[in-house]
């Protein structure tokens, strides 16, 4: 077949974004053409700049549709007809998420847009998108992928439409999903196109959903159906157990969900890249800067444009993020050299001033942790490796980490080095040197932490660490500061509003922050995304592993209410919060919460305005490029 054998290419600078520039390169034709919600930045921090980069690496010719208008089905045809697929990704968030605040208001801000401008993407753009490809090239599959539509591969709930969706493989009408981090099976699937495989013969995957019209030979895990979960929400609830327990690529089966007459059957996750495929792929050429076409500034790039991405991954299995089920839970590492050579690269760039705003991941001290029992590691369905209590087989040495914070301190043109990704105190106690490093030297004044909550009733169902825990860390990370002669604060992040939670919960949160000296600037209302655990407990009302009732605040003004007793010591809050109090009987806490400051107390701030939030807003973004903190 034309083109079936295939040399790797030098990339001169961008991926093309319409034939002109594609002709440049002596191009008439592409392989592949991404389409995404986000505008295009030549970064590893962006997912589809990213695959795209690899793709290229591998010798296919490829190009990127950004943002495109919607409203007709020209602008996806810029690149004209691929010769083996589109791939579509709505953005590095969902587009529900990037458009809508947790009280179901419009934003009016888009981090991943020039200019910071709202509507520059569809609602559910992945549908959107599909449809006009479809439109304009019917003949073309079309690939989804991404965070919206990995956590949207079952059926799943929809807190803006307050319902069970289908699968968006089915309602997007797409000719297959690709779900986690997607370089092996778009590279494997590409490869098998290019070799002359039938697109409608492929069907084994790892990685990938599609749609079949009968249940597939071989041993596998049948779902409830769609029309089961939508009548009932203990199908539902059993539904999403039945998926966690398939997270684990070295056990994981065949997961199937009947929808009305066709199924949606999805193949095991892909393995884990090795450390040596992930430096691979951050030394691919990426120009580190948005596409020449922007005139004006993207706030994500400039939140992302110096920071380095360590690892991939997270064990924490938090019950409201949707790392573990898009990232997974094994923690890939990049290799020592790889990180400090791209700091290195960074340092050269005229732009760069010798400030690096972050060195990690989704959490910073997972860096270069892993399973030390391969046997068990390979059965293992545990959602985290920390909740309720650390695994005995999780390896928590930091040498490895504490080491790569003080040789990156020491690259040639690098001033100062910040950890702003956040990381998990819980595993901090473990790690000695490492703290010592962090609070010592990578700080910059300000670290983030994310307690989430202080009452133990409302962090075990978060599946955090309670406050005992995060009173220990905070004054290990005080005295530590002290002794070094720093003047230093947490800044830490709390929810309200999450299944669990009532105005009495808040109250003593209010209460214990009061007691420690803290005011919290930001918070942050739950929003139930999908495919999280609270986002199954906030529509059925039910722990799925426990079966346990939960209790779910759902009115705006309970949520209202139980975000202004955490801004107490805000004065246009005291009156919502004097209400809060009464509700919940508790006016006896309203003096302490009111009087002056605690003398002697160290102040410890709340969190700092960040790209995609305008200032003075009380919420924070949950996805957002690579799983930094809360993102992606």
């Amino acid at each position: 077949m034309k083109n079936a054998v295939r040399k790797p290419q030098q990339s001169p600078r961008f991926i093309p974004t319409n034939m002109a520039e594609a002709r440049v390169r002596g191009w008439e034709e592409l392989d592949i053409v991404f389409v995404t919600g986000d505008a295009y930045v030549d970064h590893p921090a962006f997912g589809v700049p990213l695959l795209a980069r690899f793709l290229e690496s591998k010798g296919f010719k490829v190009g990127i549709i950004a943002q495109p208008d919607w409203r007709s089905k020209e602008p996806f045809q810029a690149l004209g007809r691929p010769r083996l697929f589109f791939a579509v990704a709505a953005g590095a968030m969902d587009s529900m998420v990037a458009h809508y605040t947790p009280a179901r208001k419009i934003r009016r801000d888009d981090a991943y847009t020039p200019g910071n401008r709202h509507g520059a993407r569809p609602n559910r753009a992945t549908i959107v998108y599909t449809s006009r490809l479809k439109e304009a090239y019917r003949d073309v599959p079309v690939v989804i992928g991404g965070i919206e539509a990995s956590l949207r591969r079952f059926a799943h709930y929809d807190y803006w439409e307050d319902k069970v969706r289908r699968s968006a493989l089915l309602d997007a009408k797409a000719d297959l999903l690709v779900y986690g981090m997607g370089e092996t099976p778009l590279l494997e699937l590409a490869d098998r196109l290019a070799r002359g495989e039938a697109f409608a013969a492929i069907r084994d995957i790892r990685g990938t959903a599609y749609a079949a019209g009968a249940l597939p030979e071989g041993e596998l895990s049948e779902l409830p159906s769609y029309e089961e979960a939508v009548s009932s929400r203990e199908a539902f609830g059993r539904a999403f157990r039945m998926i966690s327990v398939e997270q684990n690529p070295h056990s994981a089966k065949v997961v199937a969900q009947r929808h009305a007459e066709r199924y949606l059957v999805c193949n095991p996750p892909s393995f884990p890249v090795s450390e040596k495929e992930l430096d691979a792929l951050y030394a691919l050429p990426f120009v580190k800067a948005p596409h020449p076409s922007y005139t004006e500034p993207i706030p994500a790039y400039e939140q992302i444009r110096n920071s380095v991405t360590t690892h991939r991954g997270c064990f924490g299995g938090c019950a409201f993020c949707a790392i573990v089920h898009h990232q997974g839970k094994t923690i890939q590492s990049r290799s020592e050299g790889s990180i400090l050579k791209e700091l290195e690269e960074l340092s050269g760039l005229t732009w760069f001033k010798g400030s690096v705003s972050d060195l990690g991941g989704p959490t910073a001290n997972m860096y270069g942790l892993r399973c030390g029992n391969d046997e068990a590691g390979a059965k293992c369905v545990r959602g985290s490796c920390l909740y309720p209590a650390p695994c005995p087989n999780l390896i928590t040495d930091d040498t490895r980490s504490a080491r790569l914070l003080a040789r990156a301190r020491r690259v040639s043109g690098v001033k100062h080095i910040a950890v702003s990704s956040g990381v998990r105190y819980d595993l901090l106690e473990r790690q000695p040197n490492y703290l010592r490093e962090l609070v010592g030297h990578h700080v910059s004044g300000l670290l983030k932490v994310a307690p989430e909550h202080l009452t133990d009733r409302v962090t075990k169902v978060m599946r955090k660490p309670g406050k005992a825990s995060f009173e220990r860390f905070r004054i290990s990370f005080l005295k530590e500061s002290e002794r070094i002669g720093k003047r230093q604060y947490l800044v830490p992040y709390f929810i309200s509003g999450h299944p669990g939670c009532r105005l009495e919960d808040m109250v003593e949160l209010a209460l214990s922050l009061k007691r420690m000296g803290m005011r919290v600037e930001q918070v942050q209302d739950f929003t139930p995304t999908p495919g999280t655990l609270s986002t199954c407990m906030y529509y059925t009302g039910v722990d799925p592993f426990t079966g346990e009732k939960v209790y779910v605040p759902k009115t705006d003004r309970e949520k209202g209410l139980q975000k202004s007793l955490l801004l107490y010591h805000v004065p246009e809050e005291r009156k919502n919060c004097l209400l809060a109090l009464r509700e919940c009987g508790r006016e006896d806490a309203a003096e302490e919460l009111f009087a002056g400051r605690t003398p002697g107390k160290v102040p410890v701030r709340g969190p700092v305005h960040v790209p995609g939030n305008r200032p003075g807003k009380t919420e924070r973004p949950q996805q957002g490029p690579q799983g930094k903190g809360r993102r992606r």
